[in-house]
This record gives C-alpha cells, structure tokens and sequence, in this order.
C-alpha cells in the first residue's frame, strides 16, 4: 500500500515525499480512511509505531479539502490535540508543521513551564491547531485566552499516559466545554478499563483499531538483564559504555535526584551526559533533548516522564539502571529504542532488590529475559524472580518490624536489643533498519 491510495491530496502527498517517506505504517493505513469518513475513533498502537502521522495527515486533509483552504475558514480553533508532555506537544505540534507546510496551517502549543504570554499572543493571532498540555489548557480557559467553540476534532494522545499522571479531571471538564458536534480521536498504548470507560462517555459509535497486543514490545528490540549488586551498577553501567562510548543512549533512572546523580558521575567520567526530568525547567529539557538529537550530548539520563513521547529517530540502546516500579512503563521506555521496523536494544541493570519488579515485567512481556552475568560484576547474592518481593521503597509484609524505641529512665530514647563469568555486553545493537526489494530503506512518517 502506498500513501496515494489513502485519499490524500496532492498537496499532501507532496509534504510526505518530501520527508522521503514512502510506505505508510499499519496504523496509518487503518486510521486515516477512518478520520478521512469522519469516524470517531479508539486506536490501539505502541509508540513508535507512526501514530502521529495516522491523525496529523487525515486532519490537515479535512481542515484544507483538495489541499485548499476553505473560501470561509476563519483562523478560529479547529483541531485541539491534548498530549500528557510538553515534550510529545511541541513533537506533535512539528508534526502539523511539517505536513502542513504547503498549506500555510496555522498552529501554536499551550503547555507549562514556560511564560504564557506568548501562547495568548498566538492565540489572539488566530490558530487552526492547538496542540497542549491539559493544566495548561486549563489555564488559559480561565483566563478567557482561548476560545475552544470552534473545535471540530478532537484528539486524545497517549490517552493511558494521562490517566496515569491523574489528568482524567482535566481532561472530563475541557470536553465538556467542547462542542457536543466534533470528532474525537483516542490514541492509547493500551485498551485499559478506563480508556474504555472514558471513550464510552466522550465518543459516539467509535471505530478500533489495534496494531499491537497490549502492552507489547517492538519485536526488533533485544532484551537482556544483567545480574549486579545495586553498589555496583553504577561500576557497570561505566564498564557497558568504556566498550563503546559513542554510543547514543537513553538511560532510565526510577528518581529526578538519582538522574541528576547519575549525570553528574558519567560527566566526571569523560562522557557527554544530560539529565531530563520534571525538576528541570522546559529549557533546561528543551536544550538536553536538542543536544542528545544533535549528537552534543551521548548519553541522556531520565526518568519515567520521558518514557513516552521522546521522538528520537533509530536510537540504538535504551540502558534501566533502576526497574520500573510499573511493569507496563518498561514497554513505553525501551519504546525509544527499536522504531519504526529497526534493530534496539533493552539492557536493564538488575540487583537482588528488584527480583520482584522483573518478575512482573516478564508477566506483561509473555516472555523471560535473558540474564547474562558480566565477568567481574557477579551480585553477592543470586537475582531470585519473585513477584511476592517487596518492592524497592516497600517494607516486606512478611518480616517481623523493627523493634520500636523506648524511653529508659534518664527520658533517653533507645532501641531494644536483639564468582561467575560470561560474555560481555555492549549498548550497541548492531543491527539495521529492515529493507525493502529495492534495496533502498523503507521510510515510514511518525
């Protein structure tokens, strides 16, 4: 199937053989005839997997019929997309810019962390697209800085993520601000009881599609578990990158203060590193992530706020240095590497303490991980997969609590008494993108 057959105008043709794309992913191929019908619609597709492209494309065409705007189209809000970052807005919003670039669309982003006078300004300027964050919004919405009347599609991005980070109040009173006339899109990365639940008040009649099972990884991505005793997995996380220090790759840590740490010491250790997480101010995130897409900087170390939404085209390696402590959040981080049909890997960095935590990761998988000592980092104690473990922060259930203090006479407060082997592993991956007949490789849009 080519993009041609999808309904598309030229114009927009024309924008996509310009990015040098050429064969359009599953999820486009199923959506876009849906959004072009007018449908509402629930789709189910894991990141990377050219979502973005599957409702950017569709709306620009019936925002700009036959790639022409309407004689009547005022420059009022048309297309208000809501994403859970200001990473994966100001991503989307460029999506809209680059498809839209021989149409002349005008479009802006609405979140947080930067000044607000800007957006007003654009806003007051007049915006087709309005791609935000949804406390953002929400602001605006009290101050009468945006006017949502004119919304004709809606579009709910990484709609779980959302959920996730408790936006589901946000979300319930910006659509019912909305026109009840509209068409309302729902990307998620699963088909949770909640997304179900909220598609079934906000959505009429909607299509689904589903491109992946839930909570799937990318089948091009390697895994594997390295075995280490949590003192030490700083030493071999040091050791991975001494085999190949050119090595882009994106490094998770479960704590804003562990990803500072952790930056920090890669740093001192002669490698070009950054940290990105919700401490940092948006320019601070704006000018880690530019440097990481731009080469300045090797190794970006984040937490769970950049799990979804970072687009980093063919990333080789994604590294856990600390497990989730949500299973399904280690399919949308290691979704950074192995996009769009090419080769990752998914090194994760496991002590004694999260044996719990891997056990639950390979229920969400169907499948084990390959463990794979390295020589001279063997744990003191063996990594025992057991989903009863408490949870890193948790205390076990099962072990008798510690003595409580007592007041002695003197109104003291005191206590009650009582080697292997194995291979080497690097983060590269080694692999290529999959190729077509031609020989040439296949370009898919996100």
């Amino acid at each position: 199937m080519s993009f041609d057959t999808l309904g598309l105008s030229p114009t927009l043709l024309r924008a996509i053989a310009d990015q040098n794309y050429t064969t359009p992913t599953p999820i486009q191929s199923q959506a876009i005839p849906l959004v072009l019908a007018g449908r509402d619609l629930l789709a189910c597709a894991q990141t990377g997997t050219g979502k973005t492209a599957g409702f950017a494309l569709p709306l620009l065409e019936s925002l700009f019929p036959n790639g022409r705007r309407p004689t009547n189209g005022s420059r009022q809000v048309r297309v208000l997309v809501l994403t859970p970052t200001r990473e994966l807005a100001a991503q989307v919003h460029e999506s809209f810019r680059t498809y839209g670039r021989h149409l002349g669309v005008t479009s802006t982003t609405v979140f947080g962390g930067v000044g607000m006078q800007p957006q007003v300004d654009a806003l007051r300027r007049g915006v087709e697209v309005v791609v935000a964050t949804p406390g953002r919004l929400i602001d605006h919405m009290q101050q009468r800085t945006v006017d949502l009347s004119g919304v004709r599609h809606l579009v709910l991005d990484e709609a779980d993520r959302m959920l996730d980070m408790g936006f589901l109040p946000a979300i319930k009173r910006i659509l019912q601000a909305l026109p009840e006339k509209r068409q309302t899109l729902l990307f998620s990365a699963t088909f949770a009881d909640e997304i179900r639940t909220l598609a079934a008040r906000f959505m009429r009649d909607p299509a689904e599609v589903s491109v992946a099972r839930r909570n799937s990884a990318a089948e091009t991505v390697e895994h594997v578990v390295h075995p280490v005793d949590a003192e030490r997995k700083r030493d071999l996380l040091l050791h991975l990158f001494s085999l190949d220090s050119d090595q882009q790759t994106l490094v998770f840590s479960r704590t804003k203060h562990g990803a500072d740490r952790l930056a920090k010491q890669l740093g001192a250790a002669g490698l070009k590193a950054a940290a990105i997480h919700g401490n940092k101010s948006q320019g601070a995130r704006t000018r880690a992530l530019g440097d990481f897409k731009a080469g300045r900087v090797t190794v970006l170390v984040a937490t769970d706020i950049a799990a979804r939404g970072l687009d980093i085209d063919q990333l080789p390696a994604v590294i856990n240095f600390d497990l989730p402590t949500v299973a399904e959040d280690y399919v949308h981080r290691i979704g950074r590497t192995g996009r769009a049909g090419c080769a990752g890997r998914a090194i994760s960095l496991v002590s004694h303490e999260e044996g719990g935590l891997l056990a639950d990761i390979h229920k969400v998988l169907k499948r084990d991980i390959e463990m794979t000592e390295i020589e001279g980092f063997t744990p003191s104690r063996p990594l025992r997969l057991d989903p009863r473990m408490p949870k890193p922060g948790q205390r076990n259930q099962s072990a008798p609590r510690p003595a409580r203090p007592h007041a002695d006479r003197s109104g003291q407060q005191r206590a009650k008494g009582h080697a292997a082997s194995g291979r080497k592993a690097s983060p590269r991956h080694g692999g290529q993108a999959h190729r077509q007949g031609s020989g040439a490789p296949s370009r898919r849009p996100r």
